[in-house]
């Protein structure tokens, strides 16, 4: 097993790609018994490992340094050739769903297999690579964008990931500063960033009219390997959270205004829960690992296990700095049964949701690293979220090693942060869905429409000194609008699940922690809502689901005294 720095990109052959690629499937279709299939098969997951994990490294060293040319020159090249390769992958697909013995084949491996496979059948075709090309350089372009923020604040240079400290201070004047130093790059951006924006729509829409869809949505969904559920079904969600959580987060956003003691609070003023501040971690990054390994050794051997093996592979880069990319994530190098976990820590209270949200990510994957079948070792990214939020919760009773005194504050801002973060994720969906339908739309109406729908579930943001925001710019922030179409409801939905773990947690935290285990090693067996009822969890496109949820967590809200805080 290398460590992280020594693992390096190996620039890939196209031509001898495609060989291999034709060889496994002369070798596919020629193949006179189940058996000789079968070993085509695992050949090709062994393959399909191998080109994943290469490609993963030139991502990851990218991301960690926008700005070495090798690194820049490396993504181009993926940008360019991953399209192509997924011609290859194709072409298998189209052979191995065709197979003279995929009776004997989908018993071995599962019908969820082949659904998958036809999935990505029926979402890709040859004739789409340049528009796929296209979207790669475009979404490379907006990541480069971001990260090129140097922001000078206060007598030092800072980018958006570190400005993002100084917008949670308990000094009023600190946080707006910050914000609208924030809110002034988007607005020097804001003709780019929406030209980059209307490139991808437009894209994807001709993209998803030559693969005989009437807009991208159906392929969108289709893209994310959604077997199992529509946009009917995620609307029929959505018209949930603002029937039944919309009244409860306008309520706890009013009380935070009492709490702060402001008349007329600006979006910035949302930024701090209390007038003392928020909880933050009473260390920097090495103190933070140090009091994870003591959190994860407490926790249960496989965790204790896993975040040793993380350390001592260097498969952990958690500090923001110049030239890196924003946000934070998982990934996964399957040659060497690695995880990797990419973060900003910028000194507030999302440095310690790093450590769990992420590692949650990261340990299903370890827990499922010799799952032969790599499209079964992760689920579809709403059943992901599950892993990671529900972390975030299952390890409360460890908060003190991280917060001290301030545990108690942390938990409190937590359960909230998760409630109302919801209706701003499905602000972010009803948006796209929008964008979607109206892929002429100009960016001033994308914009007017975001504002629109933000009002809607979320009504207390004003944006009184930054026009950009209030005239409907806040979307730009969000990468995965971007990046990632209809990627962002899953978060919400993992939410919902998450929360049971909650609920459960405080019940009986070793048969939830058994519970979690569990559904980490399914992987991705199964669709989302089919792992749900393996793991007897409650469907959120059922309707009352999301009023079940929420009732236990408004009593845990009342036990808290925030005058303390």
């Amino acid at each position: 097993m290398k460590k992280f720095s020594q693992m390096q990109f190996k620039k890939p052959n196209l031509k001898k790609i495609e060989g291999d690629f034709n060889k496994m499937i002369e070798e596919l279709e020629g193949a006179t018994c189940f058996e000789d299939q079968d070993n085509v098969l695992k050949r090709f997951f062994k393959y399909a490992d191998r080109l994943g994990t290469n490609f993963n490294i030139a991502y990851v060293k990218y991301t960690c340094d926008t700005q070495d040319e090798k690194n820049v020159k490396n993504q181009e090249l993926l940008d360019e050739i991953s399209p192509l390769v997924s011609v290859f992958f194709d072409r298998f697909n189209k052979s191995l769903v065709k197979a003279k013995f995929r009776p004997q084949l989908e018993q071995k491996w599962g019908k969820h297999f082949f659904n998958m496979l036809q999935v990505q059948i029926d979402t890709f075709d040859e004739k789409i690579v340049p528009d796929l090309q296209e979207i790669n350089k475009l979404t490379s372009e907006y990541t480069k964008l971001i990260a090129s923020a140097q922001i000078e604040f206060r007598g030092e240079t800072y980018n958006l990931s570190q400005l993002g400290k100084f917008a949670d201070s308990s000094d009023r004047q600190t946080r707006k500063e910050a914000s609208l130093k924030s809110a002034k790059f988007f607005e020097d951006n804001n003709q780019k960033l929406g030209e980059i924006y209307d490139k991808l729509v437009k894209a994807r829409h001709q993209m998803a009219l030559k693969l005989g869809y009437e807009n991208y949505i159906e392929l969108g969904y289709k893209s994310l390997g959604r077997t199992d559920y529509t946009a009917k079904e995620v609307k029929g969600y959505r018209e949930q959270i603002y029937r039944d959580l919309v009244p409860l987060t306008n309520k706890l956003f009013k009380e935070q205004a009492k709490r702060l003691g402001i008349k007329n609070p600006q979006y910035y003023d949302y930024n701090i829960m209390f007038l003392s501040g928020n909880a933050t971690p009473k260390g920097d990054k090495d103190y933070l690992v140090e009091k994870a390994t003591e959190m994860y050794g407490e926790l249960s051997k496989e965790t204790s296990e896993f975040f040793e093996f993380m350390k001592t592979y260097e498969l952990l880069d958690l500090e923001a700095r110049k030239g890196k990319a924003g946000g934070g994530y998982m990934t996964y190098f399957a040659d060497y049964k690695a995880p990797f976990i990419f973060s900003n820590f910028n000194g507030t209270s999302g440095d310690v949701d790093v450590l769990t949200h992420e590692f949650g990510h990261a340990f299903q994957g370890y827990m499922s690293r010799n799952i032969a079948c790599p499209d079964y070792r992760s689920p579809t990214l709403e059943a992901c979220e599950m892993h990671s939020m529900s972390m975030e919760f299952i390890t409360y009773p460890w908060m003190h090693l991280f917060f001290n005194d301030e545990a108690e504050k942390y938990k409190y801002s937590h359960v909230v942060d998760g409630l109302t973060f919801i209706p701003y994720g499905v602000t972010v969906d009803e948006f796209q869905h929008y964008v979607y339908e109206n892929p002429e739309a100009t960016h001033e109406q994308r914009c007017q429409k975001w504002r629109e729908i933000e009002k809607k579930y979320l009504p207390h943001r004003k944006y009184k000194e930054a026009p950009v925001l209030e005239n409907g710019g806040v979307w730009m922030r969000q990468s995965h609008i971007f990046s990632s179409p209809f990627y962002y409801i899953d978060y919400t939905l993992a939410q919902v699940v998450a929360f049971q773990f909650f609920n459960e947690a405080r019940k009986n935290h070793q048969r939830t922690w058994n519970k979690y285990v569990k559904l980490c090693k399914l992987g991705g067996r199964y669709p989302f809502t089919e792992l749900l009822e393996k793991a007897h969890l409650n469907n959120p496109f059922v309707e009352g689901t999301v009023k079940k949820i929420v009732r236990p967590l408004k009593k845990y809200l009342a036990e808290f005294d925030t005058s303390k805080f």
